[in-house]
């Protein structure tokens, strides 16, 4: 018997082309995708709607619009609190569920979503804000984790991206949002008897902006609750019953007795693994090692190869192409939210078809053209040239940049970091590869004006060029191809990763004639 012909491996499915599933075929594992995907949501929607929300809060609150120091914590505390709910939720996630977590998430989030909306003072709107932020980084652990154990391995990629094109979907409802609440607050002018009454802003906009977020959370809350645990964790709890049922819904008849089998022989060595596994058991296994650095690796690259902070010049450059209009700017935000949605559509076909590692190695090509563009419109603009040519070549390099980040780098590091651990250390390391992406946001968002401003803007994207160039020469040498593979095939690659020749896949042929 060869690997390939294990029950469950990609091997496998070639051989049985009948029982391979697509994106579409089964309404319950897309049912569950989507309603886990409620998290990203919040994820998008809450990222993406403070930067309207703190004009009007400024508006509001004379003590945050004289200090900058406030309105930088207003908005970096939700990173904060997603970087100890990241870092939190991989222990949450293992010790009560996948769902549990999930429903703690919406919980938190809501609650902090009602503070917001409540906030007398700025002071308990940063209090919400931290609460937020805890609802957000557990979920970011949870969605994908929870999608991939209940995904067939030849659509997991494209299920877990449903993730992320929720999250992207959030951060487009936020731009219309804001710009929605642009247009409703201008101020006004009442016609009455030949008298005119010019009417000011409404009070209080940026209370509904920030509290609405607490409605999808309450609504994800009643659906999961009649959604079932991961079939996979319910095995490591050896609640075999129960996973069956699961199974059951997933795969049809040939194949569940297939999957059943597969779970079995593995899930015995996880669960002894499991019951004794720490944060510091990550560093102590070299194939674990290996795991981490490729999944850790991918989600800060994620973030130093600029996608926050090109979103965060999209105005800036809309200027720079001879438009001053705010509300042009907010506009150009809501169409690069719907680009980088779009591409994100784009990614969820790809990622399974087109696999991982090339997606992230294509993505990244077109993002150092892009950003070699960005950095030379603004080299142009600097050099005291008024040719619009610079803005309009500026405009170029956003538009492209978004179309090639959104369907390889958007998705492929959650994608990845959801299915390159095995099941003993998948919530472990998946929190901990989540908090390097947190971190990684909050120290981008810290740190780009400051280097903006110390070497210029066209520096800054060329330095991020040349991250983007290091990310390639990184995902070649340590990010394995996935595409396809069950969970139980991504651990001997790690194996053989780590030990070379020196491994053999004995112990895996034992497990295969086990289940023959």
């Amino acid at each position: 018997m060869t690997i390939e012909s294990l029950p469950g491996s990609s091997g496998y499915l070639d051989s049985f082309p009948e029982r391979r599933m697509s994106y579409f075929s089964n309404p319950f594992v897309l049912r569950l995708t989507v309603i886990a995907g409620i998290g990203g949501l919040l994820f998008g929607y809450d990222t993406g709607v403070i930067s309207g929300a703190l004009l009007y809060i400024k508006d509001e609150f004379e003590v945050v619009n004289q200090s900058s120091f406030l309105q930088e914590t207003i908005v970096s505390m939700a990173l904060v609190g997603a970087i100890i709910g990241a870092a939190s939720g991989g222990w949450i996630n293992d010790a009560y569920g996948r769902k549990k977590a999930t429903l703690i998430a919406d919980i938190v989030f809501a609650v902090g979503s009602i503070v917001m909306a409540a906030a007398p003072d700025p002071y308990v709107l940063i209090l919400g804000r931290l609460l937020v932020g805890l609802g957000v980084g557990l979920a970011s652990v949870t969605a994908p984790v929870y999608i991939a154990e209940a995904s067939p391995s030849e659509v997991r990629g494209g299920l877990v991206s449903t993730n992320v094109l929720m999250i992207t979907g959030g951060q487009f409802l936020s731009y219309l949002v804001n710009l929605a609440f642009t247009e409703l607050c201008q101020p006004f002018c009442l016609h009455h008897h030949g008298k005119i009454t010019v009417l000011e802003k409404v009070p209080g906009t940026w209370r509904w902006m920030l509290g609405v977020a607490a409605l999808p959370a309450v609504v994800q809350f009643c659906l999961m609750l009649c959604m079932p645990e991961s079939p996979r964790w319910l095995f490591m709890k050896d609640d075999k019953d129960k996973a069956i049922m699961v199974l059951a819904k997933i795969y049809d008849i040939a194949r569940l007795e297939d999957e059943i089998d597969h779970l079995s022989a593995s899930s015995e060595e996880d669960r002894q693994k499991h019951n004794n596994v720490r944060y510091l058991d990550v560093f102590k296994s070299k194939e674990i090692r290996l795991a981490f650095l490729a999944g850790a690796g991918l989600q800060a690259f994620q973030q130093f190869t600029g996608i926050n902070t090109v979103m965060y010049y999209s105005p800036t450059i809309v200027q720079m192409a001879g438009f001053s209009s705010n509300q042009l700017a907010l506009l150009l935000s809501l169409i690069v939210a719907a680009m980088n949605a779009a591409g994100t559509i784009l990614g969820i076909y790809l990622i399974d078809h087109f696999g991982r590692k090339k997606l992230a190695l294509s993505s990244l090509a077109g993002v150092i053209v892009s950003l070699l563009i960005l950095a030379g419109s603004f080299f142009g603009q600097s050099s005291g040239s008024s040719n619009a040519l610079y803005g309009w070549l500026a405009v170029l390099g956003l538009a492209s940049y978004i179309g090639f980040f959104s369907p390889g780098m958007g998705p492929v590091p959650w994608t990845v970091n959801s299915e390159v651990y095995p099941e003993a250390y998948r919530g472990i390391c998946g929190g901990m590869s989540a908090t390097v992406n947190w971190v990684s946001n909050l120290i981008v968002a810290q740190t780009f004006l400051s280097l903006a401003n110390a070497v210029g803007t066209g520096a800054t994207f060329l330095i991020l060029a040349v991250v983007a160039v290091v990310a390639v020469v990184f995902v070649i040498l340590f990010v394995p191809e996935t595409k396809g593979l069950t969970f139980v095939e991504v651990e001997q690659i790690w194996k053989q990763r780590a030990w070379g020749s020196s491994y053999n896949t004995e112990s895996l042929l034992e497990r295969g004639n086990e289940t023959s």
